[in-house]
């Protein structure tokens, strides 16, 4: 058995329905994921502006709340609001670059 299964073979974290019955895995993160590959696809640069400063202003936000320790892989929120700032820098100048190439 897997780790992240009971002894009976169900899901540790398995939601249950009214009935008792377990419901079945939702993967709407894997969904969320590709609508946002799909909007940097599109948007180029430009979304990378968008999510960076949307994430910066909300981590800002609860950092001045008082949360100090993040659930994001750098933990230390003053670690993700520099890489947020780093990613928002890096889709400026990328639409610069788009800029420049287009009047060139």
């Amino acid at each position: 058995m897997g780790a992240d299964r009971d002894p009976d073979g169900g899901h540790v974290n398995a939601k249950v329905n009214a009935d008792n019955r377990t419901l079945p895995y939702d993967p709407l993160r894997l969904c969320v994921y590709a609508t946002i590959a799909l909007l940097a696809w599109v948007l180029g640069p430009i979304a990378v502006v968008g999510f960076a400063a949307l994430g910066f202003v909300g981590y800002w936000r609860a950092r001045r709340a008082g949360l100090t320790r993040s659930k994001c892989v750098l933990r230390d929120t003053r670690l993700v609001l520099a890489y947020l700032g780093i990613l928002g820098l890096a889709g400026v100048l990328g639409i610069g670059w788009y800029v420049y190439e287009w009047l060139a």
